[in-house]
């Protein structure tokens, strides 16, 4: 049996955190004179990453996310879960095929 996987009635695994939509904020910052992308789930601790292109701090925040969440989890410590986790990705709504609709009178 994989730890990290919930079970009915015990402590959710890593997978139930894994799964939470947390907030994420993508900003440009200059450094050095040379502007950078910043990414972060400020609701996870120190979970940030920058880089030169928007596409590789996403990447990257993507992998320190799955580090902050286990290195948590392995820990015991409490991990921030500031909204239910998606179930799957209908959750996420249409957003990607959505077309702006007439508008409200």
């Amino acid at each position: 049996m994989d730890p990290t996987v919930s079970e009915p009635d015990s402590k959710p695994g890593l997978d139930y955190y894994e799964a939470v939509p947390y907030l994420l904020v993508v900003e440009s910052v200059e450094r050095a004179g040379e502007w950078r992308r910043r990414a972060e789930y400020p609701e996870l601790p120190n979970c940030a990453a920058e880089a030169d292109s928007v596409l590789e701090a996403l990447d990257r925040l993507e992998r320190e996310r799955c580090r902050v969440l286990q290195e948590l989890w392995e820990r015991g410590a409490p991990i921030p879960v500031p909204r239910p986790p998606l179930s799957n990705a209908r959750d996420l709504g249409d957003h990607r095929t959505a077309r702006p609709g007439p508008a409200a009178v």
